[in-house]
């Protein structure tokens, strides 16, 4: 590096890093290339690997305060411990023979569901299980390395590539993302008849690395399913505990949200309030392909529509088409229709035509003011009694919250 440079001081020389080039005498005029930023391995809702131009993505703090059903993840298991080659050292004991003991394993990469998890927000976009110790002196073997736990929600899809290589619906459910090294032999283990002093030992293998992609799916035993201000959110509110978010101006919710409705004799029924699908949502118009995802799951559903629009019952119709479009059989599953805002003079001069075209099977009901919601508690009862028996029937537990 020529000697001009260097007196400008190191201050002076690294600023503006990646702009700034050789003096116009010095043989390389090529300019200063820093490696490029590593590929984060994390992709979530709030952080799609199709981000906007010019827009920085979130970083892993961040990303905790998102709603996230998303991640890719890099796993490494622990690297395995290596063996130890000596010999054993006692006085007026001149043979003692080899004595090295083998190293520890490495530990595993387990993922755990927990049920207090709602959101992958807490999975980080890389881990690494722990290492195995390495084998000691008087045939002492290493420690194995600890398993390393990470915690995701349940309803959990792992996927390697296209394939899928875990479930993880139920509480209790483990996978092994990545296996642990095994640990190296010592010179112990060589020892044979031909060969009294065996001087080999092995290292340890390094653990399992993959590349998994995590996707959560909901789970509840009924969703609700509507447009955009349609009063699903709303209707949440009036009858679980759950508080999404509602205001008196058009908008439509980006999380689900799942409400716990409380019965006699301890029984809860879980119902998700899933963000409002638009025309199109099957072919991934807006956040459809999302949101579709978190209906699949669920036992039973909640056609919610706006009595207050002009032909309430397409919306029916649009929402069917749509579920069935995504997934053959959706909209099949055993379900039923909540007309809402019937408190609205608009909504009430509709019903008559609704009930019509569906046979008078609809739930006409107001998120706000109440009214009517007995019969939508009843219904949803009958939805779930239905439920459990079907799945004692096949052998399979219901889902419990």
């Amino acid at each position: 590096m020529p000697a001009r440079l260097l007196s400008a001081g190191w201050r002076g020389a690294f600023e503006g890093l990646g702009r700034w080039t050789l003096s116009p005498g010095a043989a390389l005029r090529q300019p200063l290339l820093w490696p490029s930023t590593p590929r984060r391995l994390s992709l979530g809702c709030a952080d799609h690997a199709k981000a906007p131009p010019g827009k920085k993505l979130l970083s892993e703090k961040k990303l905790k305060r998102h709603f996230v059903d998303q991640r890719r993840v890099l796993v490494r298991g622990g690297h395995g411990g290596s063996g130890a080659s000596c010999f054993h050292s006692e006085p007026r004991k001149e043979f003692g023979g080899p004595d090295g003991g083998d190293g520890g394993s490495g530990g595993h990469v387990i993922l755990r569901v927990d049920r207090q998890l709602k959101s992958l927000s807490s999975v980080l976009s890389q881990y690494q299980g722990f290492d195995g110790e390495d084998g000691g002196s008087k045939n002492c073997f290493g420690r194995n390395g600890a398993v390393l736990y990470v915690r995701v929600p349940m309803g959990t899809l792992v996927k390697e590539g296209n394939e899928v290589v875990a479930d993880l619906s139920h509480e209790g459910d483990e996978y092994i993302a990545a296996l642990g090294g095994a640990g190296g032999k010592g010179n112990r283990f060589f020892l044979a008849n031909d060969n009294r002093a065996p001087i080999t030992c092995t290292p340890g293998e390094p653990g399992q690395e993959r590349v998994l992609s995590l996707e959560l799916k909901t789970m509840a035993h009924a969703g609700m399913v509507g447009f955009p201000n349609a009063g699903k959110s709303s209707l949440l509110r009036a009858i679980s505990n759950a508080k999404p978010a509602v205001a008196a101006y058009p908008f439509t919710t980006l999380n689900p949200h799942v409400g716990i409705v409380h019965y006699e004799n301890h029984q809860q029924v879980a119902v998700a309030d899933v963000p409002g699908i638009i025309r199109g949502a099957h072919q991934n118009r807006g956040l459809g392909l999302a949101f579709l995802r978190h209906i699949e799951r669920c036992s039973f559903l909640l056609f919610v529509v706006d009595l207050a629009v002009p032909e309430p019952w397409a919306q029916v119709e649009d929402l069917k088409f749509e579920l069935e479009k995504y997934q053959q059989g959706l909209s099949q599953r055993p379900h039923t229709v909540i007309a809402n805002k019937i408190d609205l003079p608009e909504a009430r001069a509709n019903l008559p035509a609704l009930q019509a075209r569906l046979g008078g099977t609809a739930i006409a009901l107001s998120a706000i003011t109440g009214e009517n919601l007995e019969e939508l508690l009843l219904r949803l009862k009958d939805l779930y009694d239905v439920h459990v028996a079907s799945e004692l029937a096949r052998g399979r537990q219901p889902l419990r919250w």
